[in-house]
């Protein structure tokens, strides 16, 4: 069983940054997948970016690409999501989510979500 739980969302201005951490509790292999998802209200669920906990392969969605950067930090069972450059449109409630497949598009635990403000 593995628990995620997010922090440091929050109200920042558009072109300010802003780091994202999910801490994990529980057993994490090299295997695993952890991805960072969003979503704006009354939009649906969307897959912003994803690395392989042994850190090999890393993608990211087309929206943020050159602007975030999903990191991890084995000795601290933590997965980060450093934002750059924000847009009002990255406004969104946050997760983080951890596939034990290995697929980077069917996970099995997540996270509770951390809100994301960007002002214009």
């Amino acid at each position: 069983q593995v628990m995620l739980v997010e922090s440091g969302g929050g109200l920042v201005q558009a072109g300010g940054p802003l780091r994202l951490s999910c801490a994990a509790s529980g057993r994490l292999f090299s295997s695993y997948v952890m991805g960072w998802f969003r979503q704006a209200p009354g939009k649906e669920r969307e897959f912003v970016a994803a690395l392989t906990w042994s850190g090999d392969r890393i993608r990211y969605a087309d929206s943020v690409k050159g602007r975030f950067t999903i990191s991890r930090d084995k000795a601290k069972n933590t997965v980060y999501l450093q934002m750059n450059s924000l847009k009002p449109e990255d406004t969104a409630v946050y997760s983080c989510a951890a596939s034990r497949s290995g697929s980077y598009w069917s996970y099995d635990y997540w996270g509770q979500g951390t809100q994301v403000t960007v002002s214009s």
